[in-house]
Formats: C-alpha cells, structure tokens, sequence
C-alpha cells in the first residue's frame, strides 16, 4: 500500500486481536519496491523524521470498555481506541514531492492540457489522440426513420443544430443567436392541450418564427424584458450551464473542478491551464512555484529565490506533510471533465452552480458527494504527486455523471450489449480505468489494488463493481452487507445488477465493512438552520416522538407505483402509522397525534425534524438521504433497513446515537421507542449534537467560500457560518478511519 513500515510501523502492546485482524486483512500489502526517479522530475528531498508515542495514553486506552469518545464523536472500541492514540494527522512527515515537465505531442494543439508526468494529453471534449490531433463527432439525434426524422427520444434530440462536440442542441448559425440552446422539448410541437410532446414534429414556427413572431432563436433579450413580446409555450429553459435569462442571454461561469485554481480558464467542466500548471483543475505545477503561488495542498514552507523555470528545476526543497499521503490519479479526460462538459442539464452532477452575478448556486443534488471529496482530496494537505511515497490512490471516476447522463446522447447508451443497465454500462467505463492505471503506472500491482478507492454513488452502491477491482477500498452511500438482501432491491430497472452476466460482475457482495466505507450524502449548506441552532434543541423542545416525510408508495397520491420501491418498507410504515390519509381516505392502523408519518413533502421539513426526537431512515431505490436530514437536524435517526449500513456505521459507535428497528417488527415501533427512557434519549440526543458536522462536507464549501472571497471580494452568509465551524467533516472522518488504521 506504499506504507514505509521501516520507518513509520510501530508495534503497540495490548491492541486486541479485532484491531489485529482488521488492520492485516485492510492494510498489509508487499513492501514498495523502489523506483528510479525520473531526471525530468523535480524532487523535493525527503529527510529523517522523528515520532512521539504516549504510553500512557496507550495504557488507559487499553483500559476502556465500549465506545471511546474522540473529537466530539463515539468510536467503536477497536477503532477509537486506535484513533486516540494514534493521532497520525499531527505529526509531520518528510516527504518527496515530484513536479514533472515532460512535453506532449503539439502540446495538445491547444484543444488540451498535458500531463506532465505521463507525458499524454488530457482533451477537452470533442477531441482525441495523442496531441488531440482528432476531431470526434458526436450526434445529437439516434435511430433516425422516416416516421422518425429526429429519431428515438433522447435527452439530446434535436430540431435545429447539434453541436457535435458535446451533442448540444443549438439555434445554429443562420439565426440571430446561434448558440442558444434548443435543449430537450424546446422546439417541438405539442400533442393538442396535454402538453405532451410530439418528438416526430419540430415546431419550425417557434424556432425560426413567422410574420407575427419572430422565433425563439431570433428574438431579442431587450423586447423580451420591455414585453413588447412574449416567448410562446412551451418555454424553453437555459439548460446547458454557463447561461441564465428568459431567452439565455446572460452568461455566466461555468462548473469546473476547484474551478481551476485560478490558473486556468473554466469552458463548461474542463480547466484550460495557463503556462506551468497542469491537472483536471490546474493545481499540479511543472516547477516549485515560490511559496506565494503554492496551491493548498503543498505546504508554504520558504524555497531559495530563484527567478525562472530553467533554474527552479534543480531545486531541492525539504517539504513537511501529513500521513496519509494520497496520490489522486489524472485520469484521461473521457473519464472526468468530458462528462462535465457534456451534460445537458447544469444541475447533473455537481453540487454548485454560478448566477449571472458569478456567485455561488449550491445545488440539493445528493450525487454531490463525489465532486466535494475530489475537491477536498486534491486540496488537501494529505495529497502527494509522488505514487512511490504514496500510502492511498484515488481513483477519480465521475460515475454521478452517468447516473444522471445515461442515455443522454447516442453516446452515451447503455441499450444494446448493456442490456439497458447504466451499472454495466458505467462499469465498463471502470474497467477502462483499470486498464489505463495498469498499462501507465507501477502501483496497482504492487498491492493488487488494495490500496486503491473508487468511488460508487449508485442507489445500491458497488453491487455493480466489475470483479477485477474488487479488492479495492469502496466508497458508497449504500452499505448493503448482503446479509439478509442478497440481491438487487432496486424498484429501478436501469439500476438492477442481478441482471449484469455473473462472468462480467464476478461473486462479491455491494459492500464488506472490513475494508469499504459508507460516506454521507450532499447536502445543500442551509446556513439558516446552523444559524438557528436547530440540531441543538434539547429533547424538551421536540414534542414529536417520531417523523418521516417523504414517498410511501402507490397507496398515496403521486407515490411510486412499484411495489418493490423502499424493498416495500416506506409502505408497512405507512400502514401502521401514515398521518396523512391516501388515496382511500384512510390512516395508519396506529396513527396517533404524535406520530408523523406523511408523503407530502413539507415546506417546513428541516424545521419539523427538529421538533422530533426520532426520525425514521429508510431505503427508497436504494439509499437516501434520510439519515444526513436527521443527523443535521440533531433528530435521532431510526434505522429501519436490515443489515444495510449508513455512513461510517463500521466506525462509529451507532448503538450510542441511532436505534434500528427490524423489517418485520415495523408494527412495534412505537412501542420500541417509548421504551427508551428520558435519559437515554438525552444521551443520544447529546451524541448527535457533538458528530453532526461528520455528516457535512464543509472542508469543500470552505474552499468555495475562499474563491469567492479572492474573485468577488465578498462573503456569503453561507460561507461565514461554513467559515466559523471548527468541527471535523465528512472529509476528514474519512481521511482518520480509512487512513489512520492503515498505520498499525
């Protein structure tokens, strides 16, 4: 795992076996082999370091029983015990860090940015080839017939012009605004007074307009304001990102990773770095920038003086950092910014947006996850550009994007051989990768890709995972062991993994808590409720005993149809205790006054989680986001998915702050909970308030919250109140679990 056990293991008496197992079947891997360096490599040399170790800590440590209280959260015994000891994050290390200046064919032609390391081509989409030499062209419209001139419906079909780079559908040049977006409906004819559409006709008159309007993509932003003229129905939104306004005429930045650091140019999801940088957001420098220009994640340490890049490349600098070292791969950009770039909705897959003022939009997309741990990971002081010194790699595939984009463009179809399944079709994008990292580095095989995380946001997780990188750590939302739901639980056909050939897939559970982890979903940074201290209210100011809102199924109006939806949990709940009448009028056999059980999203939602002392975490398709509502509303969370676990739940000490409540005794839940007495649930209560912060992810918003400040000079009641919290996140609860134990 590029673990240093000849200067860093240090064996500590009286850890118990559990910890002892745990930690060999996760973390021992081969000694690192060593590599030459590279003479187009700038090093920065590593020197001898010194540790500290706390016997007595160790001693007391050994001494607990149960949890074990550390920063503010309860640890499982092994785990915590170890964490408490160890406290690795705050001993510096010496490391070598390397900064490449190897060239690329032309240099990409300026359609790319090259990876000084490898020496390849990273392409903004449209693009291939060694020097992205090649033009790729991408339609819009799929299945074109004669009774289907616009072919099969798909996100991206087309009346006017695709731009087939990004199978964008476009205005086109022999209109008045040639890059105003047709996205989707927009310029098709409706069917009569439905408002359903009619994909076979392109409403020309609408486009192009006639003698008594003058069309969508001819008519002028001032007319529209001043109503002199009405845009006709049905409207057409600014879908694409980087536009805003009633006919997308005000521009605005686009989406892209750390947008760019402020060393590039932002186009829709790919960084276009300026001269000396390098990286999917520009913050990987070809020489050591004096400490001025230095990017977060490579320390401010004082270098020599040196006034060009021919001479700093011989400079050799003494750099302290903090273990774990992650190396985040560069990974060739059909697997990353393409799928920014393509997306045909600027809310797919990212968890912020800009308005036409530049300031930050943050999104309520849950898939936001993996965009704020690559943010994190590739500003945080525990990343390292050098493989060889590094412990972890993380494999940054954008898999959110095809959760929301399969099927977008013909492109991107997962019909045909993928049998209808974007699992299969994204895991064969995995493979891909796997192919890529094998064929160009040296550090898969040196531990058969155990040191290696993946990242898997699916509803049902790494179900789908291809088998050649299983042995992997996994990142998910849904920690499903497998023990009583052995297979797909999906209501969700283009989800269902049951289906993907057993040869492709291999035989391994969606998740196995020795080595993978269950990370929070995103959430909208609300400052309103952190503000009002809303998961701090004490037990006396939450008169609901228990809550849940949210779809419980075809017996109410607008309820999922499908009876496996929530493996039809959502459904007995509501039953039992629905407080809200369905469709025939009817309660819950045991609804009671203080009981809420509703399928109506309430306005007041956040606020009445924390009016309650219990909140109900169940499964829809697969995950939710019903355990982070929860836990930010200081609600105690009532598990109710058997042998699924939430995030961090084989770390974290759940029995102390959560209660789980069996499938089959759902009939007996409220029972189960006024049995817990007023002691009991002050002291989970008080638990919750001290971890809630662990189910955030403020470490990327601060990063955002910083940009802002530097480009607009201004700072957000959002970014104050991210600013002013002090507590670890769900970044650094995964950079202590998942790392500090590979140190034992």
């Amino acid at each position: 795992m590029g673990i240093h056990w000849w200067s860093w293991q240090v064996v500590v008496p009286g850890l118990s076996l559990v910890v002892l197992v745990v930690a060999t079947h996760l973390f021992v891997t081969p000694l690192v082999p060593t590599f030459s360096v590279d003479p187009n490599a700038l090093v920065i040399h590593r020197i001898n370091g010194t540790y500290e170790w706390n016997a007595e800590r160790d001693r007391s440590c050994e001494k607990e029983h149960g949890a074990v209280v550390y920063r503010n959260a309860t640890w499982k015994a092994d785990v915590g015990c170890w964490l408490s000891q160890c406290g690795n994050s705050s001993f510096p290390i010496p490391v070598v860090e390397k900064f490449w200046r190897n060239s690329c064919t032309f240099e990409c032609d300026g359609r790319g940015v090259c990876n000084k390391e490898l020496a390849q081509c990273r392409c903004s989409v449209g693009f291939s080839g060694v020097g992205c030499e090649k033009v790729i062209n991408r339609k819009c419209n799929k299945g074109v017939t004669d009774e289907q001139p616009y072919g099969s419906w798909g996100v991206s079909v087309c009346p006017g012009f695709c731009d087939k780079r990004t199978a964008h559908c476009l205005c086109g040049n022999t209109t008045k605004y040639p890059d105003r977006p047709l996205a989707e409906a927009c310029g098709f004819h409706s069917k009569g007074n439905t408002g359903e559409i009619d994909w076979t006709k392109a409403d020309t008159d609408y486009i192009y307009g006639n003698k008594s309007y003058q069309g969508w993509c001819n008519l002028d932003a001032e007319d529209v304001h001043d109503k002199n003229i009405r845009v006709k129905l049905p409207q057409c939104d600014c879908k694409y990102d980087g536009q805003w306004g009633v006919v997308c005429e005000s521009p605005s930045e686009s989406f892209c990773i750390n947008q760019c650091n402020l060393n590039g140019i932002c186009h829709q999801g790919f960084c276009a770095c300026r001269k000396g940088w390098y990286g999917v957001d520009c913050s990987v420098p070809s020489y050591l920038p004096p400490p001025v220009q230095r990017p977060k994640w490579l320390p401010q340490e004082a270098a020599p003086d040196v006034s060009d890049e021919t001479n700093r490349i011989s400079v050799a600098s003494n750099i302290m950092k903090k273990r774990p070292l992650v190396y985040v791969y560069d990974l060739p950009a059909e697997f990353t910014t393409q799928f920014l770039q393509g997306r045909h909705f600027k809310f797919e897959c990212v968890n912020r947006l800009y308005d036409v003022d530049n300031a930050t939009i943050w999104t309520e997309n849950l898939y936001g996850a993996g965009i704020a741990l690559y943010e994190s990971l590739l500003a945080s002081e525990h990343r390292t550009t050098n493989g060889d010194e590094a412990d972890f790699f993380y494999v940054p595939f954008l898999q959110a994007c095809i959760v929301e984009q399969g099927d977008a463009a013909p492109h991107l179809t997962f019909q045909g051989k993928y049998m209808g399944l974007r699992q299969y079709f994204a895991g064969d994008y995995s493979k891909q990768i796997y192919f890529h990292i094998q064929q160009n580095y040296p550090y898969w095989n040196r531990s058969a890709g155990r040191d290696h995380i993946w990242f898997f946001p699916w509803d049902e997780g790494a179900c789908s995972a291809p088998k050649e990188i299983w042995n992997s750590m996994m990142l998910s939302h849904w920690g499903n062991t497998n023990a009583k739901h052995k297979a797909s639980t999906t209501a969700y056909r283009a989800d269902n993994w049951d289906l993907i050939p057993p040869e492709w897939r291999g035989d391994h559970p969606c998740y196995d808590p020795a080595k993978d982890l269950v990370l929070p979903a995103w959430k909208f940074p609300d400052p309103y409720p952190i503000v009002q201290n809303l998961s701090s209210r004490h037990r006396q100011d939450r008169p609901t005993l228990f809550y849940f809102n949210g779809n419980l199924g075809s017996a109410y109006d607008n309820g999922r149809p499908e009876p496996g939806y929530s493996m039809g949990i959502r459904q007995k709940l509501a039953a039992e205790f629905g407080s809200q009448p369905n469709k025939k009028g009817l309660l819950g056999r045991q609804a009671v006054d203080d009981v809420v059980v509703q399928a109506q999203r309430s306005p007041q939602y956040k606020l009445e989680l924390s009016k309650s002392r219990f909140c109900g975490v169940l499964p829809g398709d697969g995950w939710s986001g019903r355990m982070e509502d929860s836990i930010l509303s200081g609600c105690i969370p009532v598990i109710i998915q058997d042998g699924i676990h939430l995030p961090f739940e084989n770390v974290l000490d759940y029995e102390s702050f959560t209660v789980r409540v069996a499938e089959d005794n759902i009939h007996n839940l409220i029972t189960i909970l006024k049995a817990i007495n007023e002691a009991q649930v002050d002291s989970m209560l008080a638990v919750v308030r001290g971890l809630w912060q662990r189910f955030t992810y403020h470490y990327a918003v601060k990063l955002e919250a910083n940009r802002q400040k530097l480009k607009l000079n201004k700072e957000d009641l959002w970014a104050s109140v991210q600013n002013s919290l002090t507590g670890d996140d769900a970044f650094s609860t995964f950079i202590h679990v998942r790392f500090s134990l590979s140190d034992q």
